[in-house]
């Protein structure tokens, strides 16, 4: 298990110029080609609870492939793979198409039909190969499958068929394919059920069919996944219909309920409409908590509770919905750190970093492997829950989490301030561990400008950012409590952090702040996105901030599509690497917001409209990453293989830009919003609906055919709007 956390080896090709489909449904997701196959030998198939328990699922027709046409794909969870049978020899075209509509869900379900559109009736032979190898999904992911000795052993059982299937109709008791792995106390398996099919094998189902002039013929197949001896049934059965399935029901209500964005920006229009959408398709519920809405880090590799992912998700999406938020600090709260545990890098009051199932007995998330390896969940944590106070939402969740905020701010000084310098360091605690603990925790993510990969322990720069933002967070927890010795005691932690960081980590000769301090306290002084976070928290000195914004829109960092995680005249610079010169969306999007913070609104707009034009080149949505070439090079962003999409952050980055452009900053408590709206040119007008704020749902209009420029409604009239943007000396 640990050693997916570290690997440092080369990935499986995945993008979407090779045709893959991606449907997923919480911690379900397959993979597919354009015609519905799934074809062994590399990353394709369907995966429940991070283990491919599908690794080959092909349709042949008369012996052959089938010709893809389309793949319809209208909810994240199904899809319509339309193809055609290869024309029969001196013929020119093909009377057969094949349809395949697919719905994953704790399994899949798969209607198989032919359509016949000669004037006679067509034999036909439909062959169905399958194959599970169960492999762990890492290993699928970074392309260790069959490069590796195999432990365990699968066996295969063949459950007699039924009769054969004519006419229009599939006619039989379901037969079926079922598959077990077992590998010490781990017990895995699939059932794989057939209708109609004519003959079995183990790898293999064929039905003998006639499809009637002008007719069709359909059969159903049915995948369910096996635990421990247990097959659990598919969220989507043969027979029943879609429409009464949870998913379907919880993306429509999730779709009803999302603030709607009116704009005469088509981009902006379209990319806020595709964040909403794919963070509705990211979120997971928890059987043991059912009303608890969690935000997996994103599809297909890691639909899972990941800390610092959910958090930043939740932070940037609470402009729709802040269950998400809510969901996502119950949920880290009830696995926060107990003991120290070397192993799995628990200790005390941190917040976990990944949660994975290969391993679980059940299908709950407490059955969930977790490891806690990261530096900067736990100040996260505290920070978003003190957002969700000034949001004037989930009160009384907020109140119950206090005491898990104040647990995370004894982690942060005890064991993140390990040498008690003030400032939160990471050092893995065995081999196995992540080498990097912040969100670039690739092996050779934090380098120095002439390229050497720095050594923990490693004070990373947005780490003592999210720092001082906790302890602001739990400064204003104990104000509002009228402790005023607890509340003097988080203003004096955050003001000494503040200036300590301005003395430490900025680097005069070169006007930006480090990365990081090393294990001799020396800064490592590569140009990094890193700093873009110290604004957004406001950590930054005013007299450096304008150094930090222009070194941030420099060539070396801006590609025109947004934020270089690494200058390119920075010693390690790649721009296809994954943290050292690529770019990520949610890192701009959080840069421009903290450079708005500051004033520096011309700068945020051009990062925002950048991110703006690289989603609208690539069909509105934001994948987790790209390649940091310049925009000049080429006309597209490059896509890096394995790229999560959709992924939850890069999701929710559009998000957090719309708040940027509406400078929207509330503090309900306190009785106060501030609302100052700042356009740039080629966005005349804006509104957005819905907005939950304070109890409320609310509407804010921008444009010059509005009363003064902007309009607020549905706030409460004790609260008031203070038309200023807030800066970082801004009290209140």
């Amino acid at each position: 298990m640990a050693e997916q956390w570290n690997y440092a080896g080369p990935v499986t090709q995945l993008s979407s110029s090779q045709g893959v489909v991606t449907l997923v449904d919480e911690s379900t997701f397959a993979i597919s080609g354009s015609a519905g196959d799934m074809s062994p030998g590399g990353a394709q198939g369907l995966f429940v609870r991070d283990t491919r328990i599908i690794s080959r699922f092909e349709v042949l027709v008369n012996g052959t492939g089938t010709e893809p046409l389309a793949a319809v794909t209208d909810d994240p969870f199904s899809a319509t793979f339309v193809s055609r049978c290869l024309p029969a020899p001196g013929r020119a075209d093909s009377t057969l198409m094949v349809f395949r509509s697919r719905y994953v869900g704790q399994g899949m379900r798969e209607v198989l039909s032919l359509r016949n559109f000669a004037d006679e009736a067509t034999a036909c032979t439909v062959e169905v190969f399958v194959g599970a190898d169960f492999a762990d999904l890492f290993a699928v992911k970074e392309g260790r499958v069959g490069a590796e000795p195999r432990t365990g052993e699968v066996t295969v059982e063949v459950t007699p068929v039924g009769t054969a299937a004519t006419g229009s109709e599939a006619t039989s008791k379901p037969a079926g394919i079922t598959y077990a792995y077992r590998r010490g106390g781990v017990a895995r398996g699939v059932e794989i059920r057939f209708v109609g099919a004519a003959g079995l094998s183990p790898d293999l189902a064929t039905f003998e069919v006639i499809v009637p002039p002008r007719g069709e013929w359909t059969t159903c197949i049915e995948i369910a996944p096996v635990i421990d001896g247990t097959a659990f049934a598919p969220k989507y059965r043969c027979g029943e219909p879609v429409e009464r399935a949870v998913p379907t029901e919880r993306l429509a209500q999730w779709r009803r309920q999302v603030p709607q964005v009116e704009t005469d920006h088509p981009g902006l229009k379209e990319v806020i409409a595709r964040s909403a959408e794919d963070l509705g398709a990211l979120r997971i519920f928890d059987p043991d908590y059912p009303e608890r809405v969690v935000v997996a880090a994103g599809a297909p590799w890691f639909m899972t509770v990941f800390g610092r992912d959910s958090l930043l998700t939740a932070w940037m999406a609470l402009l729709v919905d802040p269950d998400l938020a809510r969901g996502v600090l119950q949920t880290l709260a009830r696995f926060q750190g107990e003991e120290v545990d070397p192993r799995h890098e628990e200790e005390p009051g941190r917040i976990l970093h990944e949660m994975r199932f290969g391993d679980a007995a059940s299908l709950s998330l407490g059955g969930g492997s977790i490891y806690y390896g990261t530096a900067d969940a736990t100040p996260l944590f505290v920070m978003l829950l003190g957002e969700m106070r000034r949001w004037g939402v989930a009160r009384e969740m907020v109140d119950e989490l206090l005491p898990n905020a104040a647990r995370a701010i004894e982690w942060i000084e005890q064991f993140g301030d390990a040498d008690g310098d003030g400032y939160v360091e990471y050092r893995r605690a065995t081999d196995r561990g992540l080498a990097n603990q912040g969100w670039k925790d690739s092996w050779d993510g934090i380098r120095y400008a002439d390229g050497r990969v720095a050594e923990a322990p490693i004070a990373l720069c947005e780490v003592q950012a999210y720092t001082y933002g906790a302890y602001l967070a739990s400064a204003h927890f104990a104000f509002e409590a009228g402790d005023t010795a607890t509340y003097d005691r988080f203003r004096a932690k955050a003001a000494h952090l503040k200036a300590a960081f301005n003395r430490d980590f900025w680097l005069e000769e070169k006007g930006w702040f480090a990365v990081g301090l090393d294990a001799d306290k020396k800064p490592i002084d590569s140009l990094t996105s890193n700093i873009g976070h110290c604004l957004w928290t406001g950590i930054v000195d005013e007299d450096k901030a304008q150094q930090v914004a222009e070194a941030l829109v420099s060539p070396a960092m801006f590609t025109g599509w947004g934020l270089r995680t690494l200058s390119n005249e920075s010693g390690g610079y790649n721009p296809i690497s994954y943290h050292c010169g690529s770019v990520w969306p949610h890192d701009t999007a959080i840069a421009a917001a903290g450079l708005a913070r500051y004033g520096f609104d011309g700068a945020a707009q051009k990062l925002i409209f950048a991110l703006l034009d690289a989603a609208g080149a690539q069909g509105g949505r934001l994948p987790e990453l790209f390649s940091g070439l310049d925009r000049g090079e080429l006309t597209v962003p490059v896509g890096y293989p394995t790229s999560c999409s959709p992924q939850a952050w890069s999701a929710a980055s559009p998000l957090l830009c719309l708040r940027t452009l509406l400078r929207l900053d509330p503090w309900i408590p306190y009785g106060k919003t501030w609302l100052s709206p700042n356009l740039p040119e080629g966005i005349g007008y804006l509104k957005v609906e819905g907005i939950p704020l304070a109890g409320s749902r609310v509407t804010i209009e921008v444009g010059s055919e509005v009363p003064g420029g902007v309009a607020i409604e549905g706030l409460p009239p004790e609260i008031e709007v203070i038309r200023a943007p807030r800066r970082p000396s801004t009290a209140v």
